[in-house]
């Protein structure tokens, strides 16, 4: 079975350049091949990656849908087909992306897609990341399940630091078989104050540790270049990559 580490967090918190450190980290100390999962109806994943997304499977259900499946084939063989086509492969790991129906309308399906396509997947990579929607939805649909590690990602600020114990709540209470959670503070600029301390300590959520706040983040981001190939001595990716040594054992 994989390692799979899913990255919760409220939005604006980093977790999707987290989720991309991440790989980085797996991918530097030959920890491969990684399956890296995009889990995000808003999805972004790839551009954190340098990836060009060509399909999704939330795509390949509509075209079922629509009854775009050619003569002689079954719906089964055409799903088989489209799924292979959503694997999108990079050296050390290969990401698919989850993608989103056509309008409005409930996740559900898209998200029980993913799950029989991670499931099937599962044996051939040991290890996962992914990285999942802003917020708590994501739990409450039960993407999120059985994973060895939640990392949920947070600012600095009251509200997101209150978003990140509130999921770490919900994952608990509906037990769904998360081996452990730790809270990563991102985007710090002169420590932790001494309340953020004892609200984490209060809600019994270990501290994985902080990241600084980076311009390197910013110029990658805003630039348009993949933040998997910011360099090694940023100080965001020497903090990251403290945090991911002490995590993963």
């Amino acid at each position: 079975m994989p390692y799979t580490i899913a990255l919760a967090g409220k939005g604006g918190s980093g977790k999707t350049t987290m989720a991309g450190l991440l790989v980085k980290y797996l991918v530097r100390h030959s920890k491969t091949p990684i399956l890296a999962v995009d889990a995000d109806c808003n999805a972004n994943f790839n551009e954190v990656l340098g990836l060009e997304v060509k399909d999704t499977l939330g795509n390949a259900r509509e075209d079922m849908k629509k009854g775009v499946v050619p003569g002689g084939m079954t719906k089964d063989i055409f799903m088989e087909m489209k799924l292979e086509e959503c694997m999108i492969e990079a050296p050390g790991f290969d990401l698919v992306v989850m993608g989103q129906p056509e309008g409005a309308g409930c996740y559900c399906a898209a998200n029980s897609l993913l799950a029989g396509f991670m499931e099937r997947l599962a044996n051939n990579y040991p290890y996962i990341v992914m990285d999942n929607e802003a917020g708590m939805e994501h739990i409450s649909r039960l993407t999120t399940k059985n994973v060895d590690i939640l990392l949920i990602v947070a600012d600095t600020s009251r509200r997101g630091l209150q978003a990140a114990l509130r999921i770490d709540d919900l994952a608990r209470s509906l037990n769904i078989g998360v081996g452990k959670s730790y809270v990563v503070i991102n985007q710090v600029k002169n420590g932790l104050s001494e309340k953020a301390l004892e609200m984490i300590d209060t809600a019994g959520l270990e501290l994985a540790g902080t990241v600084p706040e980076d311009e390197t983040v910013y110029n990658y981001d805003f630039n348009g270049q993949p933040t998997i190939e910011m360099p090694e001595n940023s100080p965001s990716v020497q903090a990251a990559f403290k945090i991911f040594e002490k995590i993963m054992v």
